[in-house]
C-alpha cells in the first residue's frame, strides 16, 4: 500500500489543528471554542495528532478519512483573528510601504554568480543533516573534528554507534558528503529558483500566478514536490482555482516551501527590494497564506538588497521593511537580530530561538527564517553564515540555502565551499547546468 505523503486528510488534520493554535484560532488563544471541540471528535474517532517529522502516518487512520475530510473544511471556516495585522491581499501587505521607493542598481556578473554559489553550497552543507535534531548535527561534527562547522560533513571517522543513533538522510548520504561530492546534487532549494527562472524568461517580469501555476504544470515533476506545495499540486489537477488553490485543505501554507523559491527575484531586482517582494508574492499565493507568504518576500528583498550592501544588518532590515510590522514572522526576526546582535554565542542565540519557537514544525517558516536572520547578523564571514543556520537543526538545507545566497552575495564564497560546476535537476533543460551560465541569465534578466 502506498501511503502518499502531505496530501491525505486523516495526516492533514492533526497539522490543521497545529495551525489553528497559531493562526488565534484555539480557545487559548483568543478564539470561541470551536477548534476545541474539533480536536476533540478527531481525538474521540481515533484520530492522531500531526506526525512530528514524517509526511505520512502508517495508514492505521485510513478509515477516518471522510470525517477528516469534514473536520478540515469546519476549521477552514474559522477566522483567524490575527487576518488584520496579517494580510494575505498584496493590498494589504504592501499598505506600510512608502510611496516613493528606490529603483533597481548595477550589479556585476561575479556578485550574482557568488550568490548562486552560495545557494548551491548552503543547501548541500544542509542536505546530509536533514531531519535530524540539533544536538544530532553537532554530536556528528564534533565526532569528525568538524565543530564548530567549517567544511563539509563526512562519514569518514564517525564512530558506529553515532552514525546507527543519528542516521544520514537516506537519499543525500550519496552525493552530499565531502568524500562524495561530485558537481552540485538535485534538490527542491535549487530546483525552485530554476523554475523562477524560467517563469522570468518565458513570460517576462510582468508574470502572472496563473503563469507560475502552468510553469509548475509543465515542467515540476509532482513527485519532487513536498508540503504546501504537493497541496497546491493536487489542488490545481482538481481544478481548482488560484487563490483557493493554496488554501484548501492545506494546513502547511505557513510552512517554508515559498521562503525556498524566491531569491531569484531579488537577484533580477537588484537594489530593489520593493519590486523583489511583489514578484515574489505573485509566486507564493500560489501555495501560501500569511507568515508563508512573508517568507517568501522576506527572501527576496533580502536578496535584492544583498547585492548592494555593506552588511548583514541593512540586508535583513531590508526583509524586514517589506513584511506587515505587526506580524508573528516580523517579531520573530526583530527579535532574533537583537540576540544576534548582542550575544557572543551563537549557540546561546540558538537557545533563544529554540525556547521562542521550538513548537513549531521543523520546516515552519517563522523558526526558519527567524535562524536565517540570526546567523547572518552574528556571521563574520560566508563560512559562519552558511554553518550556523545549518547547526541550527531544523530545516537545515533550506536555511543554510537561503543564507548561503544573501552571504554569497556579500562576502563571496570561498573556494573550500564550490563544487565542479554542473547541477543535477529534474527539470527539463537544466541538468547539468552551470551556476556561470545561471549567473549569466540572472544578470541579464536583472538588466530587462
Amino acid at each position: 500500500m502506498i501511503r502518499l505523503t502531505w496530501v491525505q486528510p486523516e495526516d492533514l488534520i492533526g497539522h490543521e489543528l497545529r495551525q489553528a493554535a497559531e493562526d488565534g484560532r484555539h480557545p487559548a488563544d483568543g478564539g470561541d471554542g470551536r477548534v476545541a471541540r474539533i480536536a476533540e471528535r478527531w481525538h474521540a474517532a481515533g484520530g492522531h495528532d500531526a506526525p512530528p517529522r514524517a509526511g505520512a502516518s502508517t495508514g492505521q487512520a485510513a478509515h477516518l478519512r471522510g470525517l477528516a475530510e469534514d473536520l478540515l473544511d469546519e476549521l477552514a471556516a474559522i477566522p483567524s483573528p490575527l487576518a488584520e495585522q496579517e494580510p494575505s491581499d498584496l493590498a494589504g501587505i504592501t499598505a506600510h510601504w512608502p510611496a516613493e521607493r528606490p529603483g533597481r542598481v548595477p550589479v556585476d556578473r561575479e556578485r550574482i554568480l557568488a550568490a548562486w554559489q552560495g545557494r548551491a553550497a548552503g543547501c548541500v552543507l544542509g542536505k546530509p543533516v536533514e531531519k535530524l535534531p540539533r544536538e544530532a548535527i553537532r554530536e556528528i561534527a564534533e565526532a569528525t573534528g568538524n565543530w564548530p562547522l567549517r567544511s563539509w560533513f563526512t562519514a569518514e571517522g564517525l564512530p558506529e554507534e553515532i552514525a546507527r543513533r543519528w542516521p544520514w538522510n537516506r537519499r543525500s548520504a550519496v552525493n552530499s558528503l565531502a568524500e562524495n561530492i561530485d558537481g552540485i546534487p538535485e534538490d527542491d532549494d535549487l530546483n525552485y529558483p530554476l523554475l523562477a527562472l524560467s517563469v522570468l524568461r518565458r513570460h517576462g517580469r510582468e508574470f502572472t500566478t496563473e503563469q507560475v501555476a502552468g510553469l509548475w504544470l509543465d515542467e515540476l515533476p509532482a513527485g519532487r514536490t513536498f508540503t504546501a506545495e504537493r497541496v497546491a499540486y493536487r489542488n490545481l489537477l482538481d481544478g481548482l482555482e488560484i487563490p483557493q488553490v493554496a488554501t484548501y485543505r492545506n494546513p502547511f501554507r505557513e510552512w517554508i516551501g515559498a521562503l525556498i523559491r524566491t531569491d531569484v527575484y531579488g537577484w533580477t531586482n537588484p537594489g530593489d527590494p520593493w519590486t523583489a517582494a511583489e514578484h515574489a508574492w505573485r509566486d507564493a499565493r500560489l501555495t501560501h497564506t500569511a507568515n508563508g507568504l512573508y517568507g517568501a518576500m522576506f527572501a527576496a528583498a533580502m536578496c535584492a538588497r544583498s547585492l548592494a550592501a555593506g552588511s548583514a544588518l541593512e540586508v535583513v532590515e531590508a526583509g524586514l521593511a517589506v513584511i506587515p510590522p505587526a506580524s508573528r514572522l516580523a517579531r520573530a526576526v526583530r527579535q532574533a537580530v537583537e540576540d544576534a546582535s548582542s550575544l557572543a554565542s551563537f549557540e546561546e542565540v540558538v537557545d533563544r530561538l529554540y525556547q521562542r519557537h521550538g513548537h513549531l514544525h521543523w520546516v515552519h517558516t517563522i523558526n526558519n527564517a527567524a535562524v536565517v536572520a540570526a546567523a547572518l547578523v552574528h556571521a563574520r564571514d560566508f563560512t559562519t553564515a552558511i554553518a550556523g543556520a545549518v547547526a541550527a537543526g531544523w530545516d537545515t538545507d533550506s536555511a543554510g540555502a537561503t543564507a548561503g545566497s544573501v552571504a554569497g552575495a556579500l562576502w563571496g564564497v570561498p573556494e573550500q565551499w564550490r563544487m565542479r560546476d554542473s547541477l543535477a535537476s529534474s527539470l527539463t533543460g537544466f541538468d547539468g547546468i552551470s551556476l556561470t551560465e545561471l549567473g549569466g541569465w540572472t544578470h541579464d534578466l536583472g538588466l530587462r
